[in-house]
């Protein structure tokens, strides 16, 4: 059974402080998402996007190494139609398996995927995969993932999204201006330039439509994955996305 990190106390309303060894999904409840949606000004058009709530829990596939490839979890999984948008991604336009994910840069377990299982990912399905990034800051009522979401978009105007997006999962230096100047220095990127972006708030229309991108796919928290369609959820192991990924190569 998928183990999940809760990210409140039901009685407080506080985060979780299950060990971090058997977590790997940031989850939250539909009244406390669009608590945290409010300083995102994110309120407008929710409500057809918490229609799809409902019928995540029957879409989400947990990978059973046991199983046939084709019925993961036991049963056959679920499809939805996901838009990549103009989003960041690597790998060949025409390959035959593409992963979306909806992420947030201060997620925990986003950013164990991407120090554990992204690279090799790439590697073991170069030529083969596209991989496609989309922003879903929730963690904290999202203003800290909104932010870093917005410095990546801007250090993309400099062309370097991909090492930016590395550097802010490399944990670092913070979150914030200081951090994000860091990071920019680091990678020779103009710190003057990506600051004026981030003042401008010129990509935060962009990283609010891929949210609500994820709320109308039924995405319930960080990571999520789609794997031509299909959901898988959490910080999964390489030997998860292969499952998955080898059946529909061998379709």
């Amino acid at each position: 059974m998928e183990e999940r990190h809760q990210s409140e106390n039901e009685s407080a309303g506080t985060s979780s402080t299950s060990p971090p060894s058997t977590e790997q999904y940031v989850r939250f409840k539909r009244s406390h998402l669009f608590t945290a949606l409010l300083p995102l000004t994110f309120v407008a058009g929710l409500a057809s996007g918490f229609l799809a709530w409902g019928r995540s829990a029957e879409s989400v596939v947990s990978p059973n190494p046991d199983t046939r490839p084709e019925v993961i979890g036991g049963r056959t999984p679920t499809r939805s139609e996901v838009g990549m948008d103009d989003d960041p991604a690597l790998g060949l336009d025409d390959a035959r398996v593409v992963i979306v994910e909806f992420s947030d840069f201060s997620c925990p377990f986003c950013q164990r995927f991407h120090q554990e299982t992204f690279t090799d990912l790439m590697d073991t399905y170069a030529g083969q995969i596209r991989f496609v990034y989309r922003d879903f800051p929730i963690v904290g009522g999202g203003q800290v993932g909104f932010q870093a979401a917005q410095a990546a978009n801007c250090a993309a105007e400099q062309g370097d999204y991909w090492a930016f997006h590395n550097a802010l999962f490399s944990g670092r230096y913070g979150l914030d201006r200081s951090g994000f100047r860091q990071y920019a220095s680091d990678l020779g990127l103009d710190t003057a330039e990506l600051e004026d972006c981030l003042d401008s708030e010129r990509y935060a229309g962009e990283v609010r439509g891929d949210f609500q991108d994820g709320v109308d796919l039924g995405v319930t928290g960080t990571p999520t994955f789609f794997i031509n369609g299909i959901p898988l959820v959490g910080a999964q192991p390489l030997s998860s996305f292969a499952q998955v990924i080898e059946s529909e190569l061998a379709r």
